[in-house]
């Protein structure tokens, strides 16, 4: 239910709505219109990629050195973000902050960004769809696409000043997620609201269980 609802203050109640989809509490790191359906690709790492592997020390003797290296980084950055566009992937989720480098190819090749999601919103999103995160660099750097989301739209939503992802996702099972928002003129009241629906939710799943067994 937290990731289901969010509590907007400084509206009158009649203001609270059920949109399809869900709600990101957070804005774009990049964002890139579109129109039509879309993939979108979960990654829980950095996309940009390491000089060495784990525990192995790199060292740099020389400017020059150090500008090749960042050389190597954003040709390795801009391939997969190339690579990406190519499997129609425009919006990548990810659970960690992306580096500039990475937010700066997503946005040359048309590929939109929301990053530092939660680990329950990650859960939800991998529940509503049934993709796995992807591991994109190392030995599978070029390794075959083959889990991404189905994104029926992905558009800005501005909930009085803050600014949220609206994203609808296309469900691999039953559930058809919806986000409910509740408006009220202070935080104390809609804490109240959904603190009691979340308890009528509760109660209906109760009440079902005991039908169905």
């Amino acid at each position: 239910f937290a990731e289901l609802h969010a509590a907007v203050p400084g509206l009158p109640l009649a203001s609270s709505r059920v949109l399809p989809g869900i709600v990101l509490r957070r804005d774009f790191a990049a964002y890139c219109p579109t129109d039509g359906e879309l993939r979108a690709l979960l990654v829980t790492e950095p996309l940009r990629p390491a000089l060495t592997a784990p525990g192995v020390e790199f060292v740099v003797d020389s400017e020059g050195q150090y500008q090749a290296s960042l050389r190597w980084i954003a040709k390795r950055t801009e391939a997969l973000m190339k690579h990406l566009q190519s499997k129609n992937v425009k919006l990548l989720l990810s659970s960690v902050k992306q580096e500039d480098v990475v937010i700066y190819y997503a946005k040359l090749y048309g590929i939109s960004v929301v990053e530092c999601l939660s680990s329950e919103e990650m859960a939800l999103i991998t529940e509503i769809t049934g993709v796995s995160p992807y591991v994109p660099f190392g030995d599978t750097m070029d390794r075959e696409i083959t889990e991404t989301a189905v994104v029926t739209f992905c558009q800005p939503l501005l909930l009085v000043s803050k600014r949220c992802v609206h994203v609808g996702f296309a469900s691999v099972c039953a559930f058809q997620p919806h986000c409910l928002i509740l408006c009220g003129p202070v935080d104390g009241v809609n804490e109240q609201r959904a603190a009691a629906l979340q308890e009528a939710f509760t109660m209906l799943q109760q009440l079902f269980r005991t039908v169905d067994q």
